[in-house]
């Protein structure tokens, strides 16, 4: 058996296609939802996430800036920055890249931008929305899974879910979205006892820990749905030899390159689930969808008025 593969790049396109329709719709009514993005320093891993982030939002048409502090920022400065764009009317979600430097106290930044331009969804207003099940912005890698899951047809009512990983970004609010949506949830961390028999009874199984290859293959029910939001970068040849001895396409990569991507979930699990989110390729183009899903939604909900609420947004709203 090997199994279905959950393209996230065909979700992507087919939700970005959505998203296309509903900025036309704000258009109409005089609306370009904006988004900025803070990037204190100059992390060339985080430079990267920003240009991508800036490139879909040119993409798509959504109006877009660039806030780049100093990595010596202070915090009061830091705050204003915040403070400024949640006064921009023009403004509709404001990301904050992370890390901060380690001068920055994070959780007062994060705290600091308005709920309703919160697109990260890490702002502990929308948490509680979450937890609440009202409506709110949604942290976007969750999310995205969600999507996955449901554009894929796999069926969330009833299904034993299990959640690896209990960080505020992916784990919690992963579960709760599960828990909505009518699964049976069970999260999972490193102090779970007998972990692999705990996973052994997902139908669906969000893998979220930040381990590489670290969920085995027959830890995996027959047939399960397996999200693999691990992005993991191996460079040691051993370790890769480990992971990819049986897939020389992708062995061969990494001896021209010297490094490749991998999950949490070891590759040979194809084997066994039954659908299966590649990495690279799946849940992390969700997440870059999904804060473009989110800067739409939030620009309708800022201007709450009949006209926009009539169009659902294309992910979160449901």
């Amino acid at each position: 058996m090997t199994a279905r593969i959950l393209d996230g790049l065909k979700i992507r396109d087919q939700m970005f296609a959505e998203l296309q329709d509903e900025i036309r719709l704000l258009a109409v009514a005089g609306v370009r939802p904006g988004l900025a993005a803070v990037l204190v320093g100059e992390n060339p891993a985080s430079q990267l996430y920003v240009k991508s982030k800036i490139a879909a939002c040119e993409h798509l048409g959504l109006a877009s800036g660039l806030f780049t502090p100093p990595a010596t920022v202070s915090m009061q400065d830091l705050l204003a920055v915040v403070d400024g764009l949640n006064r921009d009317n023009n403004v509709d979600g404001i990301l904050i890249q992370l890390p901060l430097p380690p001068h920055v106290d994070t959780k007062r930044i994060l705290e600091a931008v308005d709920p309703a331009k919160d697109v990260d969804g890490f702002h502990p207003v929308n948490l509680g929305r979450l937890v609440s099940g009202r409506p709110g912005l949604v942290a976007c890698t969750p999310a995205g899974c969600m999507e996955i899951l449901r554009r894929s047809n796999i069926s969330i009512e009833g299904a034993n879910a299990v959640v690896l990983g209990r960080s505020d970004i992916v784990g919690k609010p992963m579960a709760l979205l599960l828990m909505h949506a009518n699964a049976t949830v069970t999260i999972c961390h490193s102090k779970t006892c007998d972990l692999p028999e705990a996973v052994r009874r997902a139908d669906i199984l969000v893998a979220a820990m930040g381990k590489a290859g670290f969920v085995q293959p027959d830890w995996i029910k027959p047939g399960a749905t397996v999200i693999d939001v691990g992005t993991n970068t191996i460079k040691d040849p051993a370790e890769a030899e480990r992971l990819l001895r049986n897939f020389p396409g992708r062995l061969e990569k990494f001896r021209a390159k010297g490094s490749i991507l991998v999950g949490d979930v070891h590759p040979e699990a194809i084997h066994t689930a039954g659908a299966l989110t590649p990495v690279p390729g799946g849940v992390g183009l969700m997440t870059i969808t999904m804060l473009m899903s989110n800067t739409v939604k939030a620009a309708r909900l800022r201007r709450a008025s009949p006209e926009f609420s009539a169009t659902p947004s294309t992910a979160t709203a449901r």
